[in-house]
């Protein structure tokens, strides 16, 4: 656990400008305390030497501006602390979220969902305490402490020596306390993350738990688990307090040994009483920064352990995005003069694969498939369960990688480009929180309520009201209302933005009769106006429905 991780200035731009504009900040807050103890020195001096009140004023005058001055620094500081703690917050929450969706559906599956909101949520919080109090420390500690302690031996050489020879204590007994520190707080962290992961699990099955009368012995789980972590946390306080009782008490120590030194010697008039008292007021400044910094690592260890699992998902290429295709294989699906598309609008055609395999690790799920689907067409993809329905999909929105050839209108489609020319719904709805219509144009930059409307009655669901607020994952509509919302989502889309393709997979598996004939009406139309509609699904009706019947065939692997 670094004090400042270099990963956290090459994903956070904003962290940079915070680190700059800290460093400035400290700079003038370092000149102003300088400014402080000479003034306040230069105070009681003239009031010993039995100087008029007239004489003492100009420099109680200019105390109190620096006194004023340096809590508007000091609240500068703090301030853009707090920006830099929202921006880098921002920042790193926005690269996190693209590389999630790089990595693709597949690889998020396979990951616990509660540590990904952990790490993205509370643990990015967390960066606030180290933003607004450990790392303007840390920039205290560089630029100040130098500073102060060539003032203080250019002022009494003795002094600084002392200094010299006394200030690296304090960062050993820090590295000390800190890996004590980073090992309870890691467990804590584990802690936090396997509570996340136990609660979300008895949520998410507690129907079940309670049809088979469970739910007792979950409760006692979570109880057991609560009970750990509020154990790890009380040892992370205690190993806290007593890491900042010995930081303090070396401190103080230290700065005692000075106090000594210089009264000794205004005994015995070897030191003017300003001098040491000017070298006195400045030996706790030069210690304090370096204090704060060990007091505060206890306040920042929550967010450099999130941040460490960020920087772990943002800097883990070993699931990297879909491989390019080869120019081989594009040319395979489409004449050899045709362009590889990274971007493709509007474009019409149909979509071909050539030679078109998929691998799940060692395993071929999808091997040598040559298909077309045409404008025009409702294409029904069927097969057993497990035989790559979902792979051929997931491949097709360019989060599987696969060899062979896509293309779109005889133009090569690249494994990892974009595809705006795409419109899909899974078999999750994977609705939020919002009305119905906000999760209808969900994305859109404007919503246009006559096409929302459209969209609903196309899927089927002209009996729900765009202005229905639903709950967390669609709460307040059932099973087969929402899988009807989750298709107006795509059909949105598809009418919006003029999307080309429009798969579904499985939308009616949830539906009735009656709602899935309107889902297949509403899908007859969006064919009818050029479009290339694939709809993974086993229903009757739905390969009844169909113009073109794919079979996906299990492949025998020996």
């Amino acid at each position: 656990m670094r004090p400042l991780d270099p990963r956290l200035l090459r994903y956070a731009h904003a962290a940079r400008r915070f680190l700059l504009i800290g460093a400035l900040l400290g700079f003038a807050q370092t000149l102003v305390v300088i400014a402080f103890a000479w003034l306040l020195t230069r105070a009681i001096t003239l009031t010993v030497a039995g100087e008029p009140l007239s004489t003492i004023m100009p420099t109680l005058a200019a105390l109190a501006g620096v006194v004023v001055l340096r809590s508007v620094l000091i609240w500068l500081l703090e301030v853009a602390a707090n920006r830099g703690a929202a921006q880098v917050k921002s920042q790193l929450r926005a690269r996190v979220m693209v590389k999630l969706a790089e990595r693709g559906p597949d690889w998020v599956a396979s990951q616990q969902s509660a540590r990904l909101s952990t790490v993205v949520t509370t643990g990015l919080d967390a960066l606030d305490n180290y933003f607004a109090r450990y790392l303007p420390q840390l920039l205290l500690t560089m630029i100040a402490t130098p500073i102060l302690i060539a003032v203080i031996a250019w002022q009494d050489l003795a002094s600084g020596l002392t200094v010299i020879i006394v200030i690296p204590l304090i960062p050993i007994f820090m590295i000390l306390i800190g890996k004590v520190t980073q090992s309870v707080q890691q467990e804590q962290w584990q802690a936090l993350q396997r509570l996340s992961t136990g609660f979300l699990d008895v949520v998410g099955g507690l129907g079940t738990l309670k049809i088979y009368g469970r739910e007792r012995r979950q409760f006692d789980r979570i109880r057991s688990i609560t009970e750990e972590y509020r154990t790890r946390t009380m040892t992370v306080l205690r190993v806290s307090f007593l890491s900042g009782f010995v930081l303090e008490l070396a401190a103080s120590l230290s700065v005692a040994l000075i106090a000594v030194s210089i009264g000794l010697r205004l005994i015995d008039g070897a030191l003017l009483l300003g001098v040491g008292l000017f070298v006195l007021l400045l030996a706790p400044e030069a210690f304090l920064p370096l204090r704060q910094v060990g007091a505060q690592f206890h306040a920042a260890a929550d967010g450099l352990a999130a941040a460490e699992e960020l920087f772990a998902i943002l800097d883990d290429d070993s699931i990297a995005t879909v491989p390019a295709v080869s120019t081989a294989d594009a040319a395979a699906g489409a004449n050899l003069g045709a362009p590889v598309a990274d971007q493709l609008g509007s474009a019409a055609g149909s979509l071909r694969l050539a030679g078109f395999t998929v691998r799940r690790g060692d395993t071929v799920v999808i091997d040598q498939l040559h298909a077309e689907f045409s404008p025009g067409e409702l294409s029904v993809l069927r097969g057993v369960s497990g035989v790559g329905k979902s792979t051929l999909v997931a491949a097709l929105l360019g989060f599987v990688p696969y060899v062979g050839a896509l293309t779109l209108g005889g133009v090569a489609v690249a494994p990892g480009a974009s595809r705006p020319w795409l419109a899909w719904a899974g078999q999750q709805p994977g609705l939020v929180r919002g009305t119905v219509a906000e999760n209808v144009a969900l994305g859109a930059a404007s919503a246009q309520p006559a096409t929302i409307m459209q969209a609903l009655d196309w899927a089927g669901a002209a009996d729900v009201a765009p202005v229905t607020v639903l709950g967390v994952n669609g709460d307040g509509l059932s099973g087969g209302q929402a899988q009807r919302v989750a298709a107006a989502r795509a059909i949105y889309r598809a009418i919006a933005t003029d999307c080309h393709v429009l798969i579904l997979d499985e939308p009616s598996s949830a539906l009735d009769s009656e709602a899935e004939a309107g889902l297949l009406a509403g899908l007859r139309h969006l064919a009818d106006q050029g479009r290339v509609v694939i709809v993974v699904s086993h229903r009757p009706a739905v390969i009844a429905a169909a113009d073109h019947v794919l079979d996906l065939q299990e492949l025998i692997h020996v």
